[in-house]
């Protein structure tokens, strides 16, 4: 259905299962705005855009509450890419918003996603500002299971293969590296389903040649068995490794109901050397 909106052409498209409403601006020759509400009819008429919905017309752009069609709430989205230097590959370690609101932030790289609630920003010299989590540790510690692609993750370290396991202690044949702290969450594998990494529980102890970790089985974890490979996730709250790529996309969305604006999304990024 096309219908000419004041100066702009508007497509509803309902062939798709997440149907939306697509906005033409012959300014720049493009579609700039995506809607999530679906109209039965639209026309522009004196400087107002109208709409029909359940056989009830709608005069949109009269009140001062945001997002809400047709009785409804949704949320405002906004894409882009941080793409400065795509031949290297990038870690983007925090993200800040220059807006009178925080909105939730969503990044995906060619490597691995990020994410921020919009609860976690914090405002800093009229800045929001927060750190990347990942998928895997959004709430701190990391989930009872791993993705093997997050494997990635700098939070991820390999310790090696165990020479036996007693009850809450586990033996290495080596020093187990100092890169493993207390409060860790140990992993493991097991040699018949090696794809597929389990959890044990966080790291409560060391001897003090550092060949013995002592752990606190964690609610549906399981006790390694002698030999079986082991390997450390750090929490991802407390250490913000950010997400790796050769690009950044990121999506912002704001579900508030009052008008919000946002002028600058900007990230703290380094290059990353293997």
């Amino acid at each position: 259905m096309y219908v000419y909106q004041g100066c702009k052409w508007s497509y509803s498209n309902k062939s798709k299962l997440m149907a939306e409403t697509l906005t033409y601006s012959p300014d720049v020759k493009g579609w700039p705005s995506f809607y999530s509400y679906i109209p039965e009819w639209m026309a522009g008429m004196n400087n107002y855009f109208y709409s029909f919905k359940g056989g009830n017309l709608y005069r949109h752009n009269t009140n001062e509450v945001r997002n809400q069609y047709y009785g409804v709430n949704y949320a405002s989205q906004m894409t882009s890419i941080f793409n400065d230097n795509p031949t290297d590959n990038s870690l983007w370690k925090t993200m800040e918003l220059e807006s009178d609101q925080a909105w939730e932030m969503e990044l995906e790289t060619d490597i691995q996603n990020g994410y921020i609630n919009e609860a976690w920003f914090e405002k800093k010299e009229a800045v929001f500002f927060a750190f990347v989590r990942n998928p895997d540790g959004e709430n701190g510690e990391p989930a009872l299971t791993i993705d093997p692609s997050q494997y990635v993750l700098r939070s991820v370290n390999g310790i090696g293969s165990n020479t036996t396991v007693a009850t809450g202690v586990i033996t290495f044949g080596f020093a187990v590296s100092s890169i493993l702290s207390i409060g860790d969450i140990l992993y493991t594998i097991n040699p018949t389903n090696p794809g597929v990494p389990i959890v044990v529980g966080p790291v409560t102890a060391f001897s003090a040649d550092r060949t013995q970790v002592s752990f606190t089985l964690s609610a549906g974890g399981t006790t390694p068995q002698n030999t079986w490979y082991m390997m450390g996730v750090k929490n991802a709250q407390a250490e913000s490794h950010g997400v790796l790529g050769h690009y950044c996309k990121f999506i912002a969305t704001n579900s508030s109901t009052t008008a919000t604006e946002l002028f600058v999304v900007e990230s703290q990024m380094m290059k990353s050397y293997p």
